[in-house]
């Protein structure tokens, strides 16, 4: 908040014009008055220039009152005036209907990577997928696509995983099988996002860490893939790297359903973090320091209005998933989606 400052006093006025008749003396008597004796002049103070300016600021402020204030004490800087308070609504202009963005984190460190690093090592895979719905009216509705999930793709007699999808075709096969699965209509989704392993560690360094509460201690190590993980349990504040770490750790109980819940985890957080006025003052810089780091057909003016709109009201995410019947051993690893599932919202 700027800070206060004592009005300016106000500087005196400059003198009357010196042409003008000089008040100060007293006036003579008739020219034809009996004069004796000569009578002794009264010695009147002579008002200064600074006086005559005092006596006139005086009959002004009797005459006009506190109106002639105005005229008087300068104007305050409008710099100086208190600053409205930087509100995800007065971000920018929200859009004028529900638009879908399919958000791809890939599993490199940095876009166009030759290798990703695991065992084996490849390219980059799609390592988490989210379809996020920012709806202007509405919460912010997020749905974790299973990567696992089973697919068929045009010259593939067998099923491959979703999460293998941007690795065969990019963006456009990806959001195709989207498409298909959730039942939307081309074009959609609108927009698209790929946020590699290392732009999420710059963004939430960025904003300074989050505030994660993990389920559960987490401790994994791949010398091939010079991966070490090590958490703790209870609510704490993580930085980038530590954020890369839970996102990536997958139970061996719970398996990809329990990374999916980790992953709700960071994105409320990101949420809640991105809602506070600090923050919200340095978005101009986060998506300046992310140019190049990620790739999207979002333009930042979008960008920031979908922000205005998802970061808006104090409603809860609305998480939701796609319902999968149980893997089979003819399949792997791999599920198919259920034949009870329907579409998740309405397409308008």
């Amino acid at each position: 908040m700027p800070s206060r400052r004592d009005r300016p006093s106000p500087q005196s006025p400059k003198p009357s014009n010196p042409g003008g008749p000089d008040r100060s003396r007293p006036r003579q008597g008739p020219a034809d008055a009996p004069s004796e004796q000569p009578r002794p002049r009264l010695r009147l103070p002579r008002l200064t220039a600074a006086g005559l300016a005092s006596g006139a600021l005086l009959a002004l402020g009797a005459i006009v009152g506190a109106s002639a204030l105005g005229l008087i004490w300068q104007p305050r800087d409008r710099a100086l005036q208190p600053k409205e308070e930087l509100t995800p609504a007065t971000l920018a202009e929200k859009p004028r209907r529900p638009i879908t963005l399919l958000v791809i984190g890939s599993d490199t460190d940095h876009l166009g990577d030759a290798s990703n690093g695991a065992a084996p090592a490849g390219a980059a895979h799609a390592d988490a997928l989210l379809l996020i719905r920012i709806d202007p009216k509405g919460p912010l509705q997020v749905l974790n696509l299973p990567r696992e999930l089973a697919v068929t793709i045009p010259g593939s007699r067998q099923p491959v995983a979703l999460g293998e999808l941007y690795n065969r075709g990019g963006v456009a096969l990806t959001a195709g099988a989207v498409r298909e699965l959730t039942g939307l209509q081309p074009p959609r989704p609108d927009r698209y996002l790929v946020l590699p392993r290392g732009a999420l560690r710059d963004l939430v360094n960025g904003l300074g860490g989050l505030e994660i509460d993990p389920p559960r201690t987490m401790r994994y190590q791949d010398k091939a893939q010079k991966l070490k993980i090590d958490l703790q349990g209870g609510l704490q504040q993580l930085g980038g790297a530590q954020v890369e770490q839970l996102v990536r750790y997958q139970d061996k109980w719970l398996g990809e359903s329990g990374r999916r819940r980790d992953q709700q985890l960071v994105t409320t957080a990101l949420q809640e973090r991105l809602r506070q006025p600090e923050q919200l003052a340095k978005l101009s810089y986060l998506l300046q320091m992310l140019q190049g780091k990620v790739d999207t057909n979002l333009s930042p003016r979008e960008t920031l209005s979908l922000l205005a709109a998802g970061l808006d009201g104090d409603r809860p995410i609305s998480f939701r998933s796609l319902e999968l019947d149980p893997a089979k051993p003819s399949h792997g690893q791999l599920r198919q989606l259920s034949k009870d599932s329907k579409p998740l919202w309405s397409d308008n």
